[in-house]
């Protein structure tokens, strides 16, 4: 995996937070995790006395401890990426036969089908393993003559994972949030347990030695408390990406009040959490992540416990 992060450090670049508008408060969400008056008190600015007895921070990946320049992880977007996806396969050693070729649609209909695998299994909210995805789309692109078939070598398989890094690189550039290491390193020292539940792929693990220099178990992230929906096959919000983490939390005698869990959507991360009896703080520290859900109905009743701006604001409430 080195060369993959060396990649994603090669090829990644600053990118700063655009404001939100947003001001660090307590939302007045009584301990269930319902709000008391039923609208949003955006200029509202509660005292702000500490969480007592938390045990753990959980938190989610883009929009929140990274920039996302899509906003989310890029699979979430249907923008034309023919472009990039050319750019990716050819740095990447393939060979191009047909650029004029549709390259978007036929890689939108792969992921497509993959997911749609999982629906017709029963799942909610399928997700993908983007290896598998792309092994696909680029045997139907040799199937069309879109590649020359002599891209089928015994270095394929480390080829593709190339290409994917490359491709998210350019259509998902990423790069930490301001004062992550501070905060991370801050939780640490409090002897907090940290862990993730995030809609991922492979390579989303790799932006920590990437962009941070320090991998994610070196900020003492728990494997047993971090789920990924790639491992998963499922995304946000299935409730059974957060049963899981309060499954395996309850393991060791961490019960769902003692865990704050940090993320920037209201649907994907605030409504799965507090169902699960976590408390839950929404990052609003960026406008390309921020996800109030305003126009989704299933949302109108959920609010946070917290609204934060900064990471180090999380040092207020643990």
């Amino acid at each position: 995996m080195d060369h993959l992060i060396d990649h994603i450090r090669d090829n990644s670049s600053r990118l700063d937070p655009l404001p939100t508008g947003e001001i660090m408060r307590n939302t007045g969400v009584s301990p269930v995790g319902i709000h008391q008056d039923d609208t949003h008190r955006r200029d509202a600015c509660a005292p702000f006395p500490p969480l007592l007895g938390m045990r753990a921070v959980v938190f989610d990946i883009y929009g929140t401890l990274f920039i996302s320049g899509s906003g989310d992880i890029s699979l979430a977007k249907k923008e034309d990426r023919s472009p990039a996806i050319i750019a990716s396969l050819e740095t990447a050693g393939f060979k191009v036969t047909n650029p004029d070729a549709n390259w978007s649609a036929s890689f939108l209909q792969s992921v497509d089908d993959f997911r749609q695998q999982r629906m017709d299994q029963g799942i909610e909210f399928p997700e993908v393993r983007i290896q598998e995805v792309w092994e696909a789309f680029i045997e139907q692109a040799m199937s069309d003559d879109w590649l020359e078939a002599a891209s089928a070598c015994p270095e394929r398989a480390k080829r593709v994972e190339w290409a994917i890094v490359d491709h998210e690189c350019r259509v998902n550039p990423c790069w930490p949030m301001p004062n992550l290491d501070e905060t991370l390193r801050w939780i640490e020292d409090r002897e907090l347990k940290l862990g993730i539940v995030s809609n991922a792929q492979f390579y989303t693990p790799l932006l920590f030695p990437g962009l941070m220099e320090s991998t994610i178990e070196d900020y003492g992230f728990n494997p047993d408390y971090s789920v990924w929906s790639y491992i998963e096959r499922e995304g946000k919000p299935s409730q059974n990406l957060y049963r899981k983490l309060k499954d395996n939390l309850t393991k060791d005698n961490i019960v769902p009040g003692e865990v704050l869990y940090v993320g920037n959507d209201l649907r994907n991360d605030i409504w799965p959490a507090q169902r699960c009896g976590f408390r839950t703080a929404l990052f609003a520290g960026d406008a390309r992540s921020l996800r109030w859900r305003e126009d989704d109905e299933s949302c109108k009743h959920i609010r946070p416990d917290f609204v934060i701006t900064d990471l180090t604001q999380i040092k207020q409430i643990v």
